[in-house]
């Protein structure tokens, strides 16, 4: 039986990051020709292709997708193996980015799982949307962030979320207004364009009446009566209702991982494997009442 190599295995999965040969070969100093005879090396070790090439890039193959998986996971697993065997437990300051709804639905039962598997990493967290959070990492600010993907089925989607709309009754008397307000995010935001574009298809009537980027601030104003709010499902508190009837049923949106680096940190691969193998089968508050 063939034996993966370890080093084609970590240089594929920059490849597969990068989505291009030159871009690869440039962070780990080698020519684009070396780096890519190595990928038809792999290619040959798994017997299959794991790219479609063209001029503009490099793209994952269903048995890329599926390699890229188990490499991942393998290469993580062997750099926390080397750490303990070498009495060397997993230290440093890591930085989390993290949307507000998420880090009250889920960031509780992952961080409590990881510090406790690795009390010497302190993790310092950022809480913002997706909008803000991407030039974060593009700037470096923070090491890694959980973002929302308004396509819930695409390749590195980790779970996905439903949005409703949310009021302090199950049926609010402002349903029966002409001109339906709202209280929503930023215009960049994927709930203001869900709830925007979920209106217009159906010619429903609205106003964005109150904005605010501050989860706690939507949740207020949909206590007070005065409008109607877009929230994900986990993020709905027990004093709320989800609001269906007379309303357009509004998109899934799928939760993925993103870093600062195309090659994390040790630190960063390791709580990003202990996401993706605690976050998919998470039961939040919502979910279990």
């Amino acid at each position: 039986m063939p034996t993966l190599d370890l080093t084609l295995l970590r240089n594929f999965v920059l490849v597969a990051r990068t989505g291009s040969i030159s871009l690869a070969a440039l962070q780990i100093g080698r020519t684009q020709s070396a780096l890519s005879m190595q990928m038809q090396r792999l290619e040959q070790t798994i017997t299959q292709p794991l790219f479609h090439r063209s001029g503009s890039g490099m793209r994952l193959t269903a048995a890329g997708e599926k390699l890229l998986a188990h490499a991942e996971t393998l290469l993580a697993q062997h750099d926390e193996i080397l750490a303990d065997m070498s009495g060397e437990s997993l230290k440093g300051t890591l930085s989390l980015g993290c949307p507000e709804d998420y880090s009250i639905a889920f960031l509780p039962a992952l961080l409590k799982g990881f510090c406790a598997l690795h009390p010497n990493v302190e993790l310092r967290m950022v809480c913002a949307p997706t909008s803000e959070l991407r030039p974060m990492l593009a700037r470096r600010q923070i090491d890694m962030a959980l973002v929302s993907l308004s396509d819930a089925g695409a390749r590195e989607v980790i779970r996905e979320e439903r949005f409703v709309w949310v009021a302090n009754e199950a049926e609010p008397k402002i349903l029966t207004q002409d001109v339906l307000p709202l209280a929503l995010a930023a215009p960049m935001s994927l709930d203001y364009r869900a709830a925007c574009a979920a209106m217009d298809a159906v010619n429903r009537r609205y106003r964005v009446a109150y904005a605010s980027n501050s989860l706690a601030g939507l949740i207020a104003i949909a206590r007070s009566g005065h409008a109607i709010s877009v929230l994900t499902r986990t993020a709905v508190p027990f004093d709320l209702h989800v609001v269906s009837a007379g309303l357009p049923l509004l998109p899934t949106i799928g939760i993925a991982l993103e870093f600062s680096e195309a090659r994390p940190s040790l630190l960063a691969t390791t709580l990003a494997e202990h996401v993706r193998t605690v976050l998919p089968g998470l039961k939040t508050k919502a979910e279990i009442d």
